[in-house]
């Protein structure tokens, strides 16, 4: 099965991305959850799902963290094993992922991911699925957070649209602090296969994605070509 990634700057539910995340998955009707942890399963986000959703052929579903036993009856195992797309929200980065590694739920989307599941998300739900990258996620300044790993390079999503952003992702690139990796504005996103870039897609020419790495002492920047969705 093809192991596939779809990584987007922002979090915010964007028509032409969820129908690309649907035709990933080479299903006529897919079963694709949304899982809200990052925004502490914020129900305005949620509806948002579901109203896009209205307009695609597709099944959606939500994960939600904030449960209980007495009204939750299925396993979060139970949920994820049935899906062919799960698109992660924006939000916290490192508090999602310490509740998902306290609920398994991890281990359960990397399992999900090696059997052919499409993982998606901007935001927080795009830096989760990488090496590592910078976070809003704690008190004060940007600062660094280790991902899934399912991509092993690093991450900077709202490249375009934070000004720390930008230089900060060179700076720990080239001090080593992360390694060489993938940059994304807002409005573009990056189709992974088996690990490597399949294309760029993006909503319009002014938002792109990058390749970005150390050359020796400097850090070079290279635009990945996109193809516009309409």
């Amino acid at each position: 099965m093809k192991k596939q990634v779809l990584a987007y700057g922002s979090g915010r539910h964007r028509l032409p991305f969820l129908r690309y995340v649907a035709k990933m998955t080479g299903k006529k009707n897919p079963n694709i959850c949304f899982v809200p942890t990052a925004s502490g399963d914020d129900k305005e986000y949620i509806i948002s799902f579901y109203e896009v959703c209205k307009q695609l052929p597709v099944l959606p579903h939500v994960l939600t963290v904030w449960i209980n036993s007495y009204d939750q009856k299925q396993t979060f195992q139970e949920i994820i094993s049935k899906m062919d797309a799960v698109v992660v929200g924006g939000g916290n980065t490192l508090n999602m992922l310490a509740i998902w590694k306290a609920q398994g739920i991890d281990v359960l989307l990397k399992e999900a991911y090696q059997r052919g599941c499409v993982m998606a998300g901007g935001s927080a739900g795009s830096l989760c699925w990488f090496n590592g990258g910078t976070t809003d996620s704690r008190p004060a300044e940007l600062s660094i957070v280790n991902g899934l790993g399912l991509l092993d390079q690093s991450h900077c999503p709202h490249y375009n649209s934070e000004t720390t952003r930008r230089p900060l992702y060179h700076h720990n690139i080239l001090t080593g602090a992360l390694t060489d990796g993938y940059a994304c504005d807002d409005q573009a996103a990056i189709h992974f296969v088996d690990g490597k870039v399949q294309q760029s897609i993006s909503l319009n020419s002014e938002n792109n994605a990058y390749h970005v790495y150390a050359d020796g002492d400097v850090v070079k920047e290279e635009k990945i070509p996109s193809v516009i969705l309409r």
